[in-house]
């Protein structure tokens, strides 16, 4: 009967001290959680924030600098070698081409290098100015603090004003008419 009452006790110890490291984990758990919310919206710019100095040049050789960010501006930001890329390009090019203003009011940069990187080039061109840039920090890149893919903005400038990111979390799968609201 001792020997009983001993593996009882024993057994409910170990049981209290699970739940306490449970409880522990799943704290844990939560802060990662929110740490992570955090850093997801802070892959660029973010709402506000005026849009750096840059000069480069598109695909199709033309130069491109801050200047040229007027009125409402699409941006977006791919990288081949992700996969929610591959999975929001689609939706990116079928709101460039409904972007008031056309493919002037639509910027691109695929980081990256490589048939696949040209895969997306070739995909983005049409419906918007194109950036080529290595992975690392092209200009572009740098101008808007880009370091997570996707990264789709909403840019707004012109008549005297620095251009700035006014929504730097664009839903692709929104209407139109909701953008800029």
């Amino acid at each position: 009967m001792p020997v009983l009452i001993t593996v009882v006790t024993l057994v409910g110890v170990l049981c209290a001290l699970d739940l306490v490291l449970t409880f522990g984990v799943i704290k844990r758990l939560r802060e990662h959680t929110e740490a992570l919310s955090n850093l997801s919206g802070r892959g660029s710019l973010g709402p506000g924030e005026e849009v750096g100095t840059f000069t480069t040049a598109t695909v199709d050789g033309e130069t491109l600098t801050r200047d040229a960010l007027v009125g409402d501006t699409l941006v977006g930001f791919f990288s081949p070698s992700c996969a929610p890329c591959r999975e929001q390009l689609p939706k990116f090019v079928d709101r460039a081409r409904q972007m008031p203003g056309g493919r002037e009011h639509v910027l691109a940069a695929v980081v990256g290098d490589g048939a696949a990187a040209e895969h997306m080039v070739a995909e983005l061109r049409a419906v918007a100015r194109v950036v080529a840039e290595r992975p690392g920090g092209g200009a572009l890149s740098t101008a808007f603090q880009a370091v997570a893919f996707p990264a789709v903005l909403r840019v707004s400038g012109g008549d005297d004003r620095t251009p700035q990111v006014m929504d730097a979390r664009v839903d692709l799968g929104r209407p139109l008419l909701a953008f800029g609201q």
